[in-house]
Protein backbone atom coordinates (compact mmCIF):
# COMPACT_ATOMS: atom_id res chain seq x y z
CA UNK A 1 0.00 0.00 0.00
CA UNK A 2 1.47 3.78 -0.88
CA UNK A 3 2.65 5.35 2.19
CA UNK A 4 1.96 9.30 2.37
CA UNK A 5 3.84 12.06 4.89
CA UNK A 6 1.39 14.53 5.90
CA UNK A 7 2.65 17.70 7.24
CA UNK A 8 0.84 20.58 8.67
CA UNK A 9 -0.20 23.33 11.35
CA UNK A 10 -2.77 23.73 14.29
CA UNK A 11 -5.33 27.03 13.40
CA UNK A 12 -5.26 29.37 16.24
CA UNK A 13 -9.11 27.87 17.20
CA UNK A 14 -7.67 24.67 17.31
CA UNK A 15 -4.79 25.47 19.41
CA UNK A 16 -7.00 27.07 22.12
CA UNK A 17 -9.73 24.40 22.12
CA UNK A 18 -6.45 21.50 22.82
CA UNK A 19 -5.18 23.85 25.50
CA UNK A 20 -8.77 23.96 27.14
CA UNK A 21 -9.53 20.34 26.76
CA UNK A 22 -6.00 18.33 25.58
CA UNK A 23 -6.49 15.36 23.51
CA UNK A 24 -4.56 12.52 21.55
CA UNK A 25 -5.33 13.64 18.46
CA UNK A 26 -3.73 10.18 16.98
CA UNK A 27 -6.54 8.56 18.30
CA UNK A 28 -9.42 10.26 15.97
CA UNK A 29 -6.74 10.13 12.86
CA UNK A 30 -5.76 6.82 13.47
CA UNK A 31 -9.76 5.47 13.72
CA UNK A 32 -10.45 8.04 10.91
CA UNK A 33 -8.21 6.60 8.47
CA UNK A 34 -8.73 2.45 9.77
CA UNK A 35 -12.59 3.63 8.57
CA UNK A 36 -11.33 4.34 4.77
CA UNK A 37 -9.26 1.22 5.09
CA UNK A 38 -5.58 2.81 5.48
CA UNK A 39 -3.29 2.79 8.71
CA UNK A 40 -1.76 5.70 10.88
CA UNK A 41 1.70 4.54 11.09
CA UNK A 42 2.81 7.26 13.44
CA UNK A 43 1.50 11.04 14.65
CA UNK A 44 4.29 13.34 15.28
CA UNK A 45 4.20 17.01 16.88
CA UNK A 46 6.67 18.95 15.50
CA UNK A 47 8.74 22.05 16.14
CA UNK A 48 9.31 24.58 13.54
CA UNK A 49 7.01 24.99 9.97
CA UNK A 50 4.81 22.78 10.94
CA UNK A 51 3.25 21.63 13.65
CA UNK A 52 2.27 17.69 13.04
CA UNK A 53 3.81 15.35 11.18
CA UNK A 54 1.31 12.12 9.79
CA UNK A 55 2.81 8.94 8.40
CA UNK A 56 -0.11 6.80 7.12
CA UNK A 57 -0.95 3.73 4.52
CA UNK A 58 -3.03 3.67 1.83
CA UNK A 59 -4.64 1.54 -0.57
CA UNK A 60 -4.46 3.50 -3.53
CA UNK A 61 -3.04 7.16 -3.96
CA UNK A 62 -6.52 8.93 -4.57
CA UNK A 63 -8.14 7.47 -1.31
CA UNK A 64 -5.05 8.73 0.84
CA UNK A 65 -4.75 12.14 -0.23
CA UNK A 66 -8.62 12.54 -0.02
CA UNK A 67 -9.10 11.21 3.07
CA UNK A 68 -6.15 13.51 4.78
CA UNK A 69 -7.96 16.36 2.83
CA UNK A 70 -11.08 14.97 4.76
CA UNK A 71 -9.90 15.16 7.70
CA UNK A 72 -8.38 18.68 6.99
CA UNK A 73 -11.77 20.35 6.77
CA UNK A 74 -11.23 22.41 9.82
CA UNK A 75 -9.09 23.25 12.57
CA UNK A 76 -5.54 22.90 10.51
CA UNK A 77 -3.78 25.05 7.86
CA UNK A 78 -0.88 25.01 5.32
CA UNK A 79 -1.23 21.15 4.97
CA UNK A 80 1.32 19.34 3.04
CA UNK A 81 1.15 15.45 1.55
CA UNK A 82 3.79 13.51 -0.35
CA UNK A 83 3.93 10.08 -1.49
CA UNK A 84 7.08 7.90 0.80
CA UNK A 85 9.07 5.50 -0.88
CA UNK A 86 11.79 3.31 0.16
CA UNK A 87 14.93 3.65 -1.06
CA UNK A 88 14.32 -0.71 -2.86
CA UNK A 89 10.85 0.32 -4.68
CA UNK A 90 13.10 3.43 -5.68
CA UNK A 91 15.89 0.92 -7.18
CA UNK A 92 13.75 -0.44 -8.99
CA UNK A 93 12.12 3.02 -10.48
CA UNK A 94 15.33 4.55 -10.95
CA UNK A 95 16.37 0.76 -12.91
CA UNK A 96 13.21 1.42 -15.01
CA UNK A 97 13.77 4.93 -15.89
CA UNK A 98 17.45 4.20 -17.01
CA UNK A 99 16.31 1.90 -19.55
CA UNK A 100 13.43 4.77 -20.46
CA UNK A 101 16.03 7.41 -20.44
CA UNK A 102 19.13 5.79 -22.84
CA UNK A 103 16.34 6.19 -26.01
CA UNK A 104 15.06 9.42 -24.63
CA UNK A 105 16.32 12.57 -26.81
CA UNK A 106 15.94 16.06 -24.30
CA UNK A 107 14.99 19.12 -26.00
CA UNK A 108 16.77 21.15 -28.11
CA UNK A 109 19.51 18.34 -27.90
CA UNK A 110 20.58 17.06 -31.58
Amino acid sequence: MPIFITRGRYTLDAMKGMLAKPEDRAEAVGELFARAGGKLIGYYMTFGEYDFLIISEFPGDTLGVSIIAAAASGGVSGLTTEPANTSAEMKTAFAKAAQVAASFRSAGAG
